[in-house]
């Protein structure tokens, strides 16, 4: 007996999860759907993503939903367009078997006035995103001031990405005795805030433990130097063969960029960010889905309402900003049922943000040190073998088997495996035999012992200064120009410190691994007509502080003494002409912009960003916003080229 009959769903309901192919019901299916058929209530549940939530609370809200009256009844919000297609197609695979009932998607991207055409054909279920539903609401193009229901699905999400002020707008346009439901990871004081404003005593729902991680995920990490970060992916990736994996980045130009140096080294890779048109998005989540890309970079923006069951790793490229970000990022593995890991790399000086993440999700990750290339090599000729085994034979070669014998004649069974298997392998061993080993060398009490040092802006140990040519001449404080920059660099709120504002100039700190990143942004940038410039300071940032942190000695006069290069005032005021090294800096690749060049591989060129849909709105479109990315092209020069896989 299917266990969704328990439940008190309909006939037709019953049917549709039948053709589904649906056996029993998740842990928040099971309490959810019966207190909503029973109880005109408002509910909170908390649960993790992958667990069901869109069943949980489509299957009420359909059985609740009078098929013969065409107004809108029930406001369904999520946080992204791909989320709000994803619902709209799932709930109307539940209720294919309700006549009369019309669900419409409102999203940016697409057309306004077509969507407006939908709602007044008759829509009794709308599903959208909160930027696109304000604006129709601003515009008179909808009613939901008579709803029975309205459901928030991923509401931390959507209040992580700004949506605070439109969910309250919306909430206030609803009657006051309609039923909310509310449908979230993880309960920040924000989401607490909203149920209270807006429900009566709601029922509560928690699956797990509130803001804990799922419990088919395990967690890893794998510690190395900042400038090791890609080539331990890369590594990840060749001793996991079979991976079908999201790697998340914090912005849009990393994401762009690490997948254009997979796709270049023979990985079958994609981006996802916010500078793709719908048609693009939808092209590589198609892709995605039917895998024939393995490695899906991504942001975590663009990544909500990505819902592949069969995902098997999930790699954090960088760890989020907000920690409780962490918890969507794993919960794109491990779903359904299976198993998943999510593997985070990391620097010494993230270490602290592994521990912070462990209190939240109630979790332990596991260090693990990255394979040599030795270990590698033994893995993929392994796989090889056992995929060699495990093919099936296609008949229509025997045709030219007879010339295939005279061509293999007098080698033994022995030398034919041998060169067989050297066809694929041979690859992997030249790539890997005189790589070096990328793990960074930490004691086994570094980990704990971060925790309890000083906040960075008190160590500068192994940070990188910089001198720039903009201060207190162009209305900087030290506050200011801290909050410019990790606004213009999208760093978090602590990557940028110990800043230090003169009248034409300032010095700044971040760890290493953001180097290349801010001199590569800030060098092409313009404040007013004129170009900044970065460089990088051999001054430690020492010096007397005042009570605001700021340093009241070091440098004298306007004259700098960051060293390596010849400065000369500009007539844009504050400009410096650089003279950089010649010498190459590991990785052997040169950019467009200065001869020294960055690690990575990629001769790069500024290429406009894809231009906004119309129709989207300014929040969704800004939520992802980042400096336009970078086009690879050109070719490798001083690398051994990694094999392209097959």
């Amino acid at each position: 007996m299917n266990k969704f009959e328990q439940l008190g769903l309909s006939e037709s309901l019953l049917k549709a999860i039948l053709d589904l192919g649906f056996d029993n019901p998740t842990e928040v299916q099971e309490k959810a759907i019966p207190l909503l058929l029973e109880k005109n209530t408002d509910l909170v549940a908390l649960a993790q993503t992958g667990t069901g939530k869109t069943a949980a609370f489509g299957f009420p809200v359909i059985q609740k939903i009078d098929a013969n009256n065409r107004n809108t009844q029930a406001l369904i919000l999520s946080p992204t367009r791909e989320l709000c297609l994803q619902i709209t197609n799932e709930i109307k695979n539940y209720s294919k078997y309700e006549k009369g009932i019309n669900v419409v998607a409102i999203y940016g991207g697409a057309s306004i006035t077509e969507q407006a055409r939908d709602i007044k054909r008759g829509a009794q279920i709308i599903v959208a995103t909160p930027g696109r539903m304000q604006d129709m609401i601003n515009r008179g193009l909808v009613n939901i001031t008579q709803i029975n229901y309205c459901i928030l699905d991923e509401a931390d999400e959507m209040l992580n990405m700004g949506f605070y002020e439109d969910i309250v707008n919306i909430l206030s346009t609803t009657p006051d005795d309609k039923n909310t439901w509310l449908f979230s990871a993880t309960m920040p004081a924000e989401v607490a805030r909203i149920a209270k404003q807006f429900m009566h005593s709601p029922e509560e729902i928690t699956v797990g433990t509130k803001n804990s991680g799922s419990a088919t995920v395990s967690h890893e990490f794998y510690l190395v130097n900042a400038r090791d970060r890609y080539e331990a992916l890369k590594r990840l990736a060749d001793c996991n063969p079979d991976i079908f994996s999201v790697i998340f980045c914090r912005t849009k130009r990393d994401t762009q960029q690490v997948a254009e140096r997979l796709i270049e080294d023979g990985y079958s890779a994609a981006a996802l960010h916010g500078d793709l048109s719908q048609a693009q998005r939808d092209s590589v989540m198609k892709s995605f889905r039917g895998r024939q890309i393995q490695m899906l970079v991504a942001t975590d923006v663009a990544a909500r309402g990505i819902d592949v069951d069969s995902i098997t790793h999930v790699v954090n490229y960088q760890l989020p900003d907000e920690i409780e970000t962490y918890n969507h990022r794993s919960g794109r593995t491990g779903r359904a049922g299976k198993l998943g890991t999510s593997i985070v790399i990391v620097t010494k000086s993230e270490l602290r943000k592994i521990s912070s993440i462990e209190r939240i999700i109630q979790q332990k990750f596991h260090e693990k040190t990255l394979p040599s290339g030795i270990e590698i090599c033994e893995i993929q000729l392994l796989h090889l073998a056992t995929k060699i085994k495990d093919t099936e034979v296609d008949h229509d070669i025997d045709n030219y088997l007879p010339a295939i014998n005279t061509v293999l004649e007098g080698l033994s069974k022995e030398e034919l495996i041998k060169k067989m298997v050297s066809v694929e392998f041979n690859r992997f061993i030249n790539y890997y035999k005189k790589t070096r080993d990328i793990s960074a060398q930490t004691s086994g009490n570094e980990r704990r012992e971060r925790d309890d040092r000083e906040p960075r802006e008190n160590n500068n140990g192994g940070a990188t200064r910089y001198f720039v040519n903009i201060g207190s001449r162009d209305n900087f404080d030290w506050m200011s120009l801290k909050d410019y920059l990790k606004e213009t660099l999208d760093l978090g709120r602590d990557d940028v410190f110990k800043v230090d504002v003169k009248e034409g100039f300032s010095f700044f700190n971040t760890d290493p691994e953001h180097t290349d990143k801010v001199m590569e942004i800030l060098n092409n940038v313009q404040l007013e007509g004129r170009r900044i410039n970065v460089e990088i300071s051999k001054n430690d940032g020492g010096g007397r502080r005042d009570h605001n942190g700021r340093s009241s000695g070091g440098f004298g006069g306007g004259r700098s003494s960051s060293g390596g290069f010849r400065s000369d005032r500009n007539s844009g005021g504050g400009g410096f002409r650089s003279e950089r090294s010649s010498a190459p800096r590991e990785g052997g690749f040169r950019t467009e912009r200065s001869s020294a060049p960055r690690e990575g591989g990629f001769r790069s060129e500024r290429t406009t960003s894809p231009r906004r849909e119309p129709g989207s709105s300014q929040r969704e479109a800004s939520s992802d916003r980042q400096p336009k990315p970078f086009k690879a092209s050109g070719d490798e020069t001083g690398r051994v080229k990694r094999p392209r896989r097959s």
